[in-house]
């Protein structure tokens, strides 16, 4: 080759025999290292020095990992995906809403509720019976679940940070139908159910005590209910014994001579006590009051000062409350109490009868004798009445 040109092979050879031989010394190393030569070494220089980099793009990304032994530096570029330590990130809350049979439950209302911090949100299940809540802060919930048909069902749980929280299935009971039916008792009613009341008054258990009412408000007796109120308290037990009682004095102290002695006398007086009871109460207390539109009993008061109470009780005598709620003379035990003592002057010996004038001092006897009934009515014998009722206060 030309002096000028890369003589390849003088390299090679030079490279073999090394630089201390003298017969290529200068000579060598001027063709290799000469003006003209460096130029056309330098393409040869860069073809081996730049492959490395010319290969560097086509290596496996798995050449790019990280060794062990790299600095921090070259870690430090990896992207961090993971949540940095304490951080609350949102989840959600999911599940199925089924009946009693497994089937599911379409269309049923779900409510996620929390207190704190707090949270409301209204559901519904899709056409599977499923329902999810997203994007929800981690804590305690309870869920509300309802549906046409169906009995309300509430479920709790708590939510961590991040959770897919499955609420176990939710089967929801039928409802139990439940009908409300109110029930309003006529006026007859209402005042069969006061006499029932009535009829169980008995002073110290025993005595009865039919014609009073604890209830101000009680509302008016039929005829029908008059009678029988006066039926049950002339028939009773008790006041067959009151009677004999009453004639057993009455032969003690020989009232009514014309009557005698001995057995005959004592039946003669019992019959004339008893007739006394049975007309006063039937006419004072049954006829009557239906032809007056009255009310026969007497009205406890119980409240008010005892002066108020007691001038009530008084009054009661001469007026009564009349089936309009009013209040007016008490034609009834007034007239009831003439018709009576005239009426006893069928049966009571001669001497023992009764002219017009005593039949009217009589009945004037017997107003007293009502006020004062009244008075323990109103202050004593309602403490001796065990199963008297009670009522609430009338309103003013």
């Amino acid at each position: 080759m030309k002096d000028g040109g890369l003589n390849l092979k003088l390299v090679l050879d030079s490279m073999k025999q090394g630089s201390h031989q003298k017969s290529f010394g200068r000579n060598a190393r001027k063709p290799v290292f000469g003006r003209g030569s460096f130029y056309r070494l330098c393409p040869v220089v860069l073809l081996f020095c730049g492959a490395p980099v010319l290969a560097g793009p086509q290596q496996s990304p798995v050449a790019q990992e990280a060794q062990p032994g790299l600095s921090d530096t070259t870690a430090a570029v990896v992207p961090i995906c993971e949540p940095l330590t304490g951080q609350q990130q949102a989840g959600t809350i999911s599940g199925t809403v089924l009946d009693r049979t497994g089937a599911v439950v379409p269309g049923a209302s779900v409510r996620l509720s929390r207190q704190d911090p707090p949270l409301s949100e209204d559901g519904q299940s899709d056409g599977e019976g499923q329902f999810c809540f997203a994007g929800i802060s981690p804590g305690p919930f309870q869920l509300t679940i309802s549906s046409l048909g169906f009995a309300t069902r509430t479920s709790s749980g708590t939510l961590h940070s991040g959770e897919k929280y499955i609420v176990p299935p939710i089967e929801l009971m039928v409802a139990t139908a439940a009908t409300e039916v109110q029930v309003t008792l006529t006026r007859t009613e209402e005042a069969e159910a006061e006499i029932k009341d009535e009829e169980k008054q008995r002073v110290l258990g025993v005595v009865p005590n039919f014609y009073v009412t604890y209830n101000p408000t009680a509302v008016p007796l039929n005829p029908r209910q008059k009678f029988e109120l006066a039926w049950k308290a002339t028939v009773d037990p008790i006041n067959f014994g009151l009677t004999a009682s009453i004639a057993g004095i009455e032969q003690a102290a020989n009232m009514y001579s014309g009557y005698g002695q001995g057995a005959e006398g004592y039946g003669k007086r019992y019959g004339a006590a008893y007739a006394d009871f049975v007309s006063s109460t039937y006419i004072g207390s049954a006829i009557l009051p239906s032809l007056f539109k009255q009310d026969p009993r007497y009205f406890y008061k119980g409240t008010g000062t005892r002066r108020s109470r007691f001038l009530y009780a008084v009054a009661n005598a001469v007026i009564c409350k009349g089936d309009n709620g009013h209040w007016q003379a008490n034609y009834s035990g007034l007239l009831g109490s003439l018709a009576s003592g005239a009426i006893s002057n069928a049966y009571y010996p001669g001497q023992d009868r009764h002219d017009l004038a005593l039949t009217f001092e009589n009945t004037l006897v017997a107003v007293g004798s009502t006020a004062a009934t009244n008075l323990l009515q109103e202050f004593v014998i309602r403490r001796l009445t065990p199963k008297a009722p009670t009522y609430a206060p009338a309103k003013p």
